[in-house]
């Protein structure tokens, strides 16, 4: 596929992390169907069919999604909604119209007891309801449409929306010192570089029986914890004279700031998969905090 006016591109959750920057690299170079929430309730079927069967579209981008860990373990049926009904509801239109669907997922279906960096034939066992309402949207997309890419992802940030770069920001404005979960490992993961990763799949698919549908893991380079994470935030901050002085940073464990939801200890995901299909490479997470005052 061609990124030209010809090829139709629709595109769910645009207002999101994601979402917002694939309408940033996209709109002007096909054409582009993008809606949020209030445009489209991807979990109402006869909508999701009205507006797609109408426009038609060639690829499907379901950027979508309840990403409220926490409150998805009180809110289960409209995480369920989101995350699970409406993902089916694209599938099956996906395959109504012979489109291809990119469907974004998470680390989240797995359980993080891995001593080695998930591969995406490893089993899957969410400990969330997020995870759990992420795990049977990816199956739903397998039943239900054949060319599909479903992209698990881990640790999103971005200059648009909410995420852990600007809590931390936000934060290192008022206080001196902070505790940040040193025992969860993972690939922080810039939303730019997730489109990118996208757009540059877009590009390489062929329309008929394309072997390199399926499962892909996409995350950023190199593994840290999140308060490894933290302490490079805050010291691209202080570089970019943001901050006077970088908080200290002390390390916790996970036992040590319980949450409603439980996260994977370990998130590191094998990405060699997408590099040998796409020659797409991990995300460059340190380069996309060179700019920190985009993201205030």
């Amino acid at each position: 596929m061609q990124l030209t006016p010809q090829l139709k591109v629709a595109l769910t959750g645009a207002n999101g992390q994601l979402g917002y920057q694939l309408v940033k690299k996209l709109v002007d170079k096909v054409t582009l169907l993008a809606l949020d929430r209030a445009a489209l309730d991807i979990a109402n079927n006869a909508q999701v069919e009205q507006t797609l069967l109408a426009f038609a579209p060639d690829v499907i981008i379901n950027a979508a999604a309840y990403t409220a860990v926490d409150k998805a373990e009180q809110e289960q049926e409209l995480a369920k909604a989101i995350n699970e009904t409406g993902p089916q509801n694209l599938a099956k239109v996906a395959a109504k119209l012979d489109a291809v669907l990119i469907h974004v997922s998470t680390d989240y279906v797995f359980d993080g007891q891995s001593d080695k960096p998930y591969v995406e034939t490893d089993a899957t066992n969410p400990q969330s309801i997020y995870g759990k309402t992420k795990l049977n949207a990816e199956q739903a997309v397998v039943k239900y449409c054949a060319k599909h890419i479903i992209l698990r992802t881990a640790w999103v940030f971005a200059e648009h929306g909410n995420n852990f770069v600007k809590t931390m920001l936000r934060l290192a404005q008022s206080r001196p010192e902070l505790a940040v979960v040193a025992d969860q490992v993972g690939g922080p993961t810039y939303a730019g570089d997730i489109a990118d990763a996208i757009i540059s799949i877009v590009c390489q698919l062929s329309a008929e029986n394309e072997p390199r549908f399926g499962v892909y893991h996409y995350s950023g380079a190199p593994y840290v914890s999140w308060h490894q994470f933290a302490c490079s935030i805050f010291q691209q901050a202080a570089d970019q004279q943001l901050v006077a002085h970088a908080p200290r940073v002390n390390a916790i464990t996970t036992s040590q700031y319980p949450t409603p939801a439980k996260r994977p200890a370990f998130s590191k995901l094998n990405c060699s998969k997408i590099e040998q299909a796409f020659g797409v490479m991990p995300s460059n997470w340190q380069a996309a905090l060179n700019n920190l005052t985009l993201y205030k």
